[in-house]
């Protein structure tokens, strides 16, 4: 199992720069990849970026421009710059690691969760 630790939420102004963390610990060698998703009040949980462990990196349309993830592989953290952020960036931001274990002739892959942390940005 790993576990995540995600910090850098906060209350920004429309316009301005946030930049979250998120650290791994644990079973970090079965990660292929981390990233964030985030949540809106009322709405589904939504992809952001990610990162693979061989440097792929994908975003979603809304962030493609502002957004920027970026890793520390030696202390197992992903970084998520945002800029120029707009109200409708306001949601809870979940770091996700997707690992794969070998469980004998088969190979499993999941995710496992960050708490979130909550990113607001005032108009």
């Amino acid at each position: 199992q790993v576990q995540l630790v995600e910090s850098g939420g906060g209350l920004v102004q429309s316009g301005g720069s946030l930049r979250l963390s998120c650290a791994a610990s644990g079973n970090v060698f079965s990660i292929t990849a981390m990233g964030w998703y985030r949540q809106a009040p009322g709405k589904m949980r939504d992809f952001v970026a990610h990162v693979t462990s061989d440097g792929n990196r994908q975003y979603d349309s809304s962030v493609k421009d502002r957004f920027t993830i970026s890793r520390d592989s030696a202390k197992n953290t992903v970084f998520l710059q945002m800029n120029n952020l707009k109200p409708d960036d306001t949601a809870v931001y979940f770091c996700y690691a997707r690992q794969s274990v070998v469980e004998g002739t088969s190979t499993r892959t999941f995710s496992s969760w960050g708490q979130g942390t909550q990113v607001t940005i005032a108009s």
